[in-house]
Order: structure tokens, then C-alpha cells, then sequence
């Protein structure tokens, strides 16, 4: 039976239980035992979810010290030997993992997005060379197997209840960060582009008419996405890119304007339930993984779809 360790996701506990897919990934959804380890958090979210809770003790440490955590992390494969670590590819779990792959002298894949298995051995993927291309991994050696997670990339399986047991770990702390956080500071958008079940997405045909996808979006209460072409043309900003470089989402509906289509972009859709392409050519890549084709011009597209969802009785006059 292969030991899994998941470390809770700090900034957003209920995607946690997404890393079990990645562990379900490797080893079957019977081949392994979870172990996640919570910090500064209630153990009761997680009952029932994953077979062992450690708990690390109320104000041992912060849940913003990598250093600190890093040693616990370390401690707890000392006693366990987890054949495996996953940690979520948050701001903090990008600090943590280098630091525990350093000091258990094994490799870190960082950024996974898929894990399949052939022939009997791991094959993990992830975005290289700023996403223009997927890698592929085959873990070797004796240390654990150690990566950090994407958001959204993989879903938690269908909820099964499994007996918990729950420990807490107390052991002293004696390395902790020489940073002090002095504030945090909201970001102007008061939520991500991954929370959002309908996402307006705009590509190289609809850079002309950009701004128009703001209110076609609020019309249809989602939020506006953008392919890697219009970032690196300074169109769109960066927190709303999708693919591999970018976020991986899972909308309920994706509304692709003018976007091509490239292996790197669809990489960052993963269980999107529906999917419309507006695009001037049919056999552009995104239309062939579309559940609607529309064939034209993304920028008159979202002209006429706005006449439907809010006609203006004075435009004639």
C-alpha cells in the first residue's frame, strides 16, 4: 500500500481534496493511504475524506512560514516514508516544495497538470518553457515522488467515505521564516476567473473589440478570459490568461471568441461542460472540441448576441 502526504491548501482549503485525483492517478483509487496535514485548520472538513489527518498544533507555526512548515513536512516522511508528496502550486506551496525536495535530496515536478500511468510507470506532464510545450516526467529513485499541483487541474473523485484517524503533530519547531507579513492586500478583482461558471474568453479575432467582452460577460454573469496572444500583446492582463502559462478553468460554459485553439491554450481547459467557438474558420483546433460552431466574425458576433440580451429600443431612432 503507497503512502500519499498532501499538504492542505492554505489559501483555499476545499480544493484540498483535488490532489487526491492525482494520487488516484498514480496508485488506483485503492493502492494508496492519505495523509494530509493540516495547519491552522479543523480537522472535521477532512474526516471522512482522507484515511489519516495530522494536525499540526494550534500556533506551532504559521500558515504563512515555508521554512517552518518545510521542517514539518520533512519530520513527518522521517517517521512515515511517504512514497509520494503533493503540495498545491499555491504562492506558498511553490516556496515549500524546493525547499523539502532540497532536503529529502529527491526531484520536484512543479506544475503538474495530468499523471497518467503506462506500462507500469508514472508519467507526469507539465508546461515547459513558459507553456509552449507539455513535459513529460518519469520519476526515478528511491525518494518520494514530489510535485506541486495546479489550481484546477485535476477534481476531487466522487466523494467516498473512508475511516479517519486524526493525529496532531507537536513536535518543536526550529526553523522558521525571517519574513513578517505585515498586511495582505485584496486584489481588485474580488474573484478569480476559475470561480466562475460562465467565462467570455477572447482570443487574436476578437482583439479589436476586447472591451466589448465586459459587458457580454456581465450580461451572462460570468467574467472575461483571455488567450496567451492578447497578454503578450498587452491587450488582456495576465491573472485572466488560460493555458498552459496561464489558468487551468472549469467552467460550465466557455464562450471561445476568435481563439485558435493551440495545444497549449486547451491545456488549461479541464472539465468544461460546454463549449461555444465563434471563429472565421471552422477547422480551427477549438472547434473541433466544441459542443457549437459559430463561423464568422467574433467582433460582430458579440454585436448581434448584445442586440438579443439587451436590446436598445432608441438604436433605429
Amino acid at each position: 500500500m503507497k503512502q500519499t502526504c498532501i499538504l492542505q491548501d492554505t489559501e483555499t482549503p476545499e480544493k484540498t481534496r483535488d490532489l487526491l485525483a492525482a494520487a488516484v492517478g498514480m496508485y488506483g483509487r485503492d493502492g494508496f493511504e492519505s495523509h494530509v496535514v493540516l495547519v491552522n485548520a479543523s480537522p472535521e472538513t477532512f474526516t471522512g475524506r482522507f484515511h489519516h489527518v495530522i494536525r499540526v498544533a494550534e500556533g506551532l507555526v504559521a500558515d504563512n512560514d515555508p521554512r517552518a512548515i518545510t521542517e514539518i513536512l520533512e519530520t513527518l516522511h522521517q517517521t512515515y516514508g511517504f512514497d509520494s508528496i503533493l503540495i498545491p502550486g499555491t504562492t506558498l506551496g511553490k516556496m515549500i516544495a524546493p525547499r523539502l525536495a532540497w532536503r529529502l535530496r529527491t526531484g520536484l515536478a512543479s506544475g503538474v497538470t495530468d499523471i497518467t500511468v503506462r506500462d507500469g510507470r508514472i508519467e507526469i506532464t507539465r508546461p515547459a518553457r513558459s507553456g509552449t510545450i507539455l513535459e513529460t516526467i518519469l520519476p526515478e529513485g528511491p525518494g518520494p515522488v514530489m510535485m506541486t499541483i495546479r489550481t484546477h487541474a485535476f477534481e476531487h473523485p466522487p466523494e467516498e467515505t473512508v475511516p479517519t484517524r486524526i493525529s496532531t503533530c507537536s513536535l518543536p519547531v526550529t526553523t522558521r521564516s525571517t519574513l513578517t507579513r505585515l498586511g495582505v492586500d485584496q486584489p481588485l478583482e474580488s474573484r478569480d476567473i476559475r470561480d466562475y461558471e460562465v467565462l467570455v474568453a477572447g482570443g487574436g479575432g476578437a482583439a479589436r473589440c476586447f472591451p466589448a467582452l465586459k459587458p457580454l460577460a456581465d450580461a451572462l454573469n460570468g467574467a472575461v478570459a483571455a488567450s496567451r496572444k492578447l497578454v503578450d500583446q498587452g491587450i488582456a492582463q495576465r491573472h485572466i490568461q488560460v493555458g498552459q502559462s496561464g489558468k487551468t478553468v472549469s467552467p460550465k460554459m466557455y464562450l471561445a471568441l476568435g481563439i485558435h485553439g493551440s495545444m497549449q491554450h486547451l491545456a488549461g481547459l479541464r472539465g468544461v461542460t460546454s463549449i461555444i467557438a465563434v471563429n472565421t474558420s471552422p477547422h480551427a483546433p477549438i472547434c473541433r472540441l466544441s459542443d457549437m460552431v459559430v463561423q464568422g466574425d467574433a467582433c460582430e458576433f458579440i454585436e448581434k448576441l448584445m442586440d438579443k440580451l439587451m436590446p436598445n429600443p432608441h438604436k433605429n431612432t
